[in-house]
């Protein structure tokens, strides 16, 4: 009797509790929630983040407030909310940048697939191939075909070792067999000069970054690195198309809870986050900046995060970059 006593006070605890974080969930959020940006202002990462926020505020009904807390490997953005409770009011903000950080650093004091609960995902984009508009190259075929007939002569030009532009630049590199110098500069800017000095023969960069360049005839795109042509430069080819078969490389954004957060919570902002991105406001404004709107299921996120930790990885050690 005292043990059938016991299993029923156990269930009746079970169903208290499930009840009590379905309250929850259905009165999620009652008060104003930080999304966590490993990020500085004024950045791709931070204007797409704010654009989500207003529109999950107007949608749920609560404030979602931005924190930029920049720093070397997102550590300082991840542990604010690995600190916090897992209780959907504190989020993060995390990237392909995220998944590279993983093989690119010796120890991270987290790991995102284990300590992060996937959302949605909120937005991808392709890098963009260019070189000066008054060079030799008509095609991206055309700069292969030179690099491979003088080997060790021709340079690409990126920003830091290990930025996503950096490893797109290391990956052409190892798929297309071909002998360069990859040249890292200390910015956007100083790469797009040697460019334009003809000091880098071709460069890997952000289509926001090159759109000036592109429109005003001084750069010529040659490919793009998505798996297929962006909607915002459709006569260009992809990589893949233009001579580098299975060569892909895109960047995205996407929101994470802290682990253990509840699947009904999850759930809400993954119906919130589907709902906004479909915004036919949204969806221009991120077109505006480079970036094709797009979300999906928190398993889909979820996949794309470990399957670009373990791409970056191959990249990185085939690249023998030291780790940080």
């Amino acid at each position: 009797m005292r043990t059938r006593f016991l299993l029923v006070l156990a269930a009746i605890a079970a169903a208290t509790v499930l009840l009590t974080y379905a309250a929850r969930a259905q009165n999620y959020p009652s008060r104003p929630v930080r999304i966590i940006v490993p990020f500085a202002a004024g950045g791709i990462g931070d204007i797409t983040t704010r654009l989500i926020a207003e529109k999950l505020g107007d949608r749920l009904g609560e404030r979602f407030i931005v924190d930029n807390q920049p720093g070397a490997g997102g550590i300082a953005a991840a542990r604010s909310v690995l600190a916090a409770p897992a209780d959907g009011y504190t989020l993060a903000l995390v990237t392909n940048g995220t998944a590279i950080n993983v093989p690119l650093f010796k120890s991270l004091p987290y790991d995102p697939v284990k300590d992060f609960a996937p959302i949605s995902g909120f937005s991808l984009f392709d890098l963009t191939l260019t070189t000066n508009a008054a060079g030799p190259y008509a095609t991206l075929g055309d700069l292969l075909k030179d690099a491979r007939a003088n080997p060790g002569k021709l340079n690409i030009g990126t920003i830091n070792v290990g930025s996503t532009q950096n490893l797109a630049a290391e990956l052409l590199r190892a798929m297309a067999m071909i002998n360069v110098t990859i040249v890292p500069y200390r910015t956007t800017p100083d790469a797009m000069i040697a460019l334009l000095r003809n000091d880098i023969q071709l460069a890997a960069e952000y289509y926001a970054t090159t759109k000036a360049g592109i429109e005003d005839g001084k750069l010529r795109l040659l490919a793009t690195t998505g798996a297929k042509r962006s909607e915002l430069t459709p006569n260009a080819p992809t990589a893949a198309e233009a001579g580098v078969p299975g060569y892909e490389v895109r960047s995205w954004n996407a929101l994470f809870a802290k682990a253990g957060t509840s699947a009904d919570i999850i759930a809400r902002l993954n119906q919130a986050v589907r709902d906004v991105v479909a915004l036919p406001d949204i969806k221009q404004r991120m077109l505006e900046l480079g970036l094709e709107a797009q979300a999906g299921s928190p398993e889909e996120i979820a996949a794309r995060l470990k399957d670009d930790i373990a791409k970056w990885a191959k990249v990185i050690e085939g690249a023998h970059i030291p780790k940080l």
